[in-house]
Formats: C-alpha cells, structure tokens, sequence
C-alpha cells in the first residue's frame, strides 16, 4: 500500500487525507496542535460560513489575480459541490439573504466530528503535537515521543498562513520553503485609529447601514468602533485596497442623496441642538454623529457632501496575527498545474499557505477545501504514474 503524508490538520489538510485515503492509501496526517481544525472551530463560533451562493463567475472575481490559477480547482469543486459535500456529512445547509451558505446548526463542531469519523473508517491516523521542522532522509517532526522521520511515497503540505497563531498558523514553515515563498501580508484585518476622548464611550459600537469606499471599491455594509480602531465585515471587505494605500471613505446615509440631506437638514430646527436635530431629520444615530465630530471637525456650513463620504483618517494595519488571513505564500510559479512544488517531486501544496486572497463571505473556505482536494487527486496521480 502506497504511504501518503498530509502536514497541517485544517480544512485543505483533511480534504486532501479524505481523497487519498479513498483511493486506497495509508494516510497519517499530521499536525503541531494538540487538536485539529482549530482555525475551521474557531470561524464557525459566529456561524461556519461554508461558501456563496451566486452566478460562479462573480464568485470567482473575488479571487481577483489569483483567478487563472484558481478557476480550474474551484471549477471542479465550488459552491454547490461544497454544498453537497456537507450534506452527505449529515448536514443541512441553508442560505441567508446574503446569499452566504451555512449549516443549519450554524456550528463547525458537527461537521467536523462526521468527517474525522469518515476519514477514521477510511484508515486515515491523525498525529498532533507533531510539528513539521525540516527534510533530512524524510520529513523530520518534533513529536511528544522525540524527533520522528517519516519518508511516505507522497506528501501534501496544508500548513496554513500567517495568522492566529495560536490556533496552529503561524507561517513558520515558509522558512523551509524559502525560495518557493513570496511574504505574507495581513487580510481581512481591522485599521488602527488614533481616537480623541470623545470617542470612547463609542467603542464596541457598531455603525450599520453604511457604505465604505477604498480606490474604486465601494461596498455597502457596517464595521465595528473598537478601542483599537475599526472592524468587522465592511472594513475587511476592502481592507487590501487600504492595506495597498487608498484611503477610506464612508457614506453615513447610502440611501439618501445630497439634495434629499440638503432639504431636510433645511428644516427649521428651533431651539434643537445640532445633535437633536441630525437625529430627528436624518436619523443619525449617535455612533454615527461622534464619526462626524471626529473627522469632519470643524463642521462645514454645507453637510450633506461629508455625510456622504466621511474620511476615516487610519493608522495602518492591525498586526497579522489578528488579521483573519493573509495573502503571501507558495507562488503559483512554483507549483505546478496540480499543486506540486516543481523543484520537489512528490510535495504537494494547498490551502491558505499558497498565494492568494479572497474576502469573508465564504470564498475562503470554498478555496482552501478545493485545493485541498485538488492537491489530494493530483498526488494519487502521480503516485499511480510513478508505479507504472
């Protein structure tokens, strides 16, 4: 029986162990942890956003430059093959008006424990606290039980980015890789903001019902005022164009025009504070009032321009160990079309340790288990091709 090795217990990882071992190999997965998947536990505590169900062409945008190398993978196995995949894992899924797919028990415990039981009957020999520290004569592993080398027929690397490393990706590994590695760089990472006082009793506050501006990327959504800075969904959504350099803009009142804010800030306001009286005509809530106060200060005589593109004067990047992935990584250029390291036969790539980016939303997950799989059929190929 051929003998294939999977370094990194995530989600690419398993997918990849999955395949080989229903093919017929021995599997033995192996990971630095003391417990798989914590990064896949970890995102599906909010809810396990699996992928997005929309026109697959506008799905694979997302992937932006990484497109060409992508397509053919999640082609293969994208947002409805993630959906019945889940589902013969005993899950029910459903969509949200977002058009983002989750699980009906919203969890990733459930999922999780119905495919290590599949990959458990399919043989596959889970080892944690094994961490990957180099090549000598094999794969050299620091283990509870010393130093272990093992020398399989075929291996496929799933170790992960460069964030939340206490949850197992911590980017170390791309010291071995170095000549087939581009940096890493946080993504979808909150901004730092160099607050006033005022703005203190607003943290934790969420602003909604607004829409965020970077370069030429606009999206509608909300973020979160946190004692750090900004958060949260709509600031990852355009967090690499700021990462990159553009500024942020925010539109406070995205469903009213100048003209429409112009009539109603008109309105006779009486003996109303100015606080009062953007609250009574425009429904600005107080979040959204103390952003106005912080960055348009002094306030000009005509509004209705800032409230619909605030500037959000940012800092830079939260650190990447906060961010919730990264781009960098293996180079496309170094692999080939089946994810195989073109200057080492028989080392597989795949999930977010290769070079590619994608927002919240579910494209990260959609990617990371179809190249997971990718990776696993391509080294069963070539194990097959090498006994020819």
């Amino acid at each position: 029986m051929k003998t294939a090795l999977v370094i990194g217990a995530g989600p690419a990882g398993l997918m990849a162990a999955d395949v080989m071992s229903a093919a017929g190999m021995r599997v033995i997965v192996a990971d630095a942890k003391p417990s798989v998947a914590r990064k896949f536990l970890m995102a599906g505590k909010s809810g396990l956003n699996l992928t997005k169900d929309e026109p697959f062409d506008q799905f694979l945008s997302a992937y932006e430059e990484a497109v060409p190398a992508l397509e053919p993978m999640l082609r293969a196995f994208g947002p409805k093959d993630i959906v019945a995949w889940a589902e013969t894992l005993g899950q029910e899924m459903f969509t949200g008006t977002s058009g983002r797919v989750f699980p009906r028990v919203m969890k990733a415990s459930p999922l999780l424990r119905a495919w290590l039981t599949r990959l458990a009957e399919q043989g596959v020999e889970i080892r944690t606290r094994w961490r990957w520290t180099g090549c000598q004569d094999g794969f050299v592993f620091e283990t509870p039980e010393g130093r272990q080398v093992l020398d399989p027929d075929v291996t496929v690397l799933a170790c992960g980015g460069a964030s939340w490393s206490r949850l197992g990706s911590d980017g170390v590994w791309a010291d071995l890789l170095k000549d087939a590695t581009t940096p890493f760089l946080p993504a979808n990472m909150g901004f730092e903001v160099d607050w006033s006082t005022h703005m203190v009793k607003h943290f934790g506050a969420p602003v909604k019902g607004v829409s965020l501006s970077a370069g030429e990327q606009c999206v509608r959504g909300e973020f979160v005022v946190s004692e750090r800075g900004v958060e949260g969904g709509g600031i990852y959504a355009v967090s690499r164009r700021l990462r990159e350099g553009a500024d942020l803009t925010v539109d406070l009142l995205p469903d009213l025009g100048e003209q429409v804010i112009r009539q109603r800030l008109s309105k006779p306001r009486g003996k109303a504070s100015l606080a009062n009286h953007l609250r009574k005509v425009l429904k600005l809530d107080p979040v959204k009032q103390a952003l106005l106060m912080e960055f348009a200060k002094p306030l000009p005589d005509d509004l209705a321009p800032i409230l619909k593109a605030l500037p959000v004067r940012l800092s830079g990047p939260r650190p990447i160990d906060e961010a919730i992935s990264t781009a960098g990584g293996v180079r496309f250029d170094a692999l080939t079309d089946g994810l195989m390291l073109a200057e080492t036969l028989g080392v597989f790539a795949a999930g977010e340790m290769l070079d590619w980016e994608a927002p919240t939303g579910g494209y990260l997950l959609t990617a990371c288990i179809a190249t997971g799989r990718w990776a696993g059929q391509h080294a069963v190929r070539y194990v097959a091709d090498e006994a020819k």
